[in-house]
């Protein structure tokens, strides 16, 4: 297989490869004679690869746009247990504020404590994803909300009657959404609130954005040793691409089912195109570190696990993409891609719950509002 090219869309990126690997193909199976690049070297460059050093501006949809009320309404949503149907769950529950807005389980638990399919994202950054969810279902974070909210399997509000006429039984909740919308409780005003207080919650200010606004001190020498891995022999930045460090693409890695995990043929599912069998979305790599366990299906523990797995070009599953191949990575350069990676998480916003209003049904169903 014959290595690919690095497909960045900004010409200056790619010229900043070609200077510093050159743009020979090699074998899957064949060493790549790369040249020797020092971390004083990359400190020289005036363009590094990887789309632009920080994160932009949140994009917001112009009818949905932000406001202070709307993102307060938004987080008392966001952590509050009405939101399911049994008092029982909030998107706080899959979305941890203290494990990097994920839960942690390589699948995340539903309605009753079933073990879903999937291994529950980071909400941290998803305003910049073009879709939302592994399979990329929904077009925006407006739309995502509604599903879990409706789904059997997940919070199991019935339909959105139910979720208004809960949420309309509580006076401060009519006063808010009155204030905010000048409505009372819908499904919809419901989701536009939740989105609003997610767009706050990006991570800017990594280590890695220091280093590319002038910092040179930001990255240490092996940190920038995996830079270079990371933009050239490693491939990574084919799928890992822009400020988010995603492509917002599917891709099937070739990972094997793990035993015992129900089938899940990714965006397949939306599409109903043969290539789309068993790939699923780019995750965004920023925060990489607190993420853990990794892949679609949390199969995947640590992030030295993650680099093997793609060092050996996959497992050769069915369908697999042609962007992953063997990379021969040596034990050194592992490391240092490793040490690159962590260096892409920023500041996490610190987001504490508030306190949420009472309801006398709710004490009775033992929510709690956490």
């Amino acid at each position: 297989m014959a290595r690919k090219k690095i497909g960045y869309p900004a010409a200056v990126a790619a010229l900043a490869l070609a200077v510093a690997f050159g743009s020979r193909g090699f074998s899957a199976d064949e060493a790549r004679p790369f040249p020797t690049i020092s971390p004083e070297m990359v400190d020289s460059m005036k363009v590094l690869p990887g789309g632009l050093a920080a994160l932009p501006q949140v994009p917001v949809p112009q009818d949905n746009p932000q406001t202070e009320a709307k993102v307060e309404l938004g987080k008392r949503l966001f952590f509050d247990p009405r939101m399911s149907q049994d008092f029982s769950t909030s998107c706080a529950t899959c979305h941890v504020p203290e494990k990097a807005f994920t839960d942690a389980l390589p699948r995340s638990l539903g309605f009753g404590a079933r073990t879903l399919k999937r291994n529950s994202p980071t909400v941290l950054n998803a305003a910049y994803n073009t879709a939302q969810f592994w399979d990329g279902r929904a077009a925006s974070l407006d739309e995502q909300c509604k599903g879990p909210l409706l789904s059997p399997e997940e919070m199991n509000m019935v339909d959105e009657k139910h979720l208004a006429d809960r949420l309309s039984a509580v006076p401060e909740y009519r006063r808010d959404f009155q204030d905010v919308f000048n409505s009372a409780p819908t499904l919809d005003n419901v989701a536009r609130a939740v989105a609003a207080f997610e767009r706050t919650l990006t991570t800017p200010d990594s280590r890695f954005d220091r280093y590319m606004r002038g910092d040179k001190s930001a990255l240490t020498d092996q940190e920038k040793r995996g830079l270079i891995v990371f933009f050239g022999k490693g491939s990574c930045s084919e799928c890992h691409q822009g400020a988010n460090f995603t492509d917002n693409k599917y891709h099937n890695l070739g990972a094997k089912p793990v035993p015992g995990n129900p089938d899940d043929v990714g965006r397949y599912g939306v599409t109903r195109k043969a290539e789309d069998r068993g790939a699923f979305k780019t995750p965004g790599l920023r925060n990489v570190e607190l993420t853990a366990p990794y892949m679609h299906d949390g199969s995947v523990a640590t992030l030295e696990e993650v680099v093997e797995f793609y060092d050996r070009g996959g497992d050769g599953a069915p369908n697999q993409s042609k962007l992953i191949f063997k990379l021969n990575l040596t034990a050194q350069e592992k490391q240092d891609l490793v040490a690159f990676l962590k260096a892409l998480t920023g500041t996490i916003p610190h987001v504490e719950a508030p306190k949420p209003y009472a309801d006398t049904r709710m004490q009775a169903a033992g929510g709690q509002g956490q």
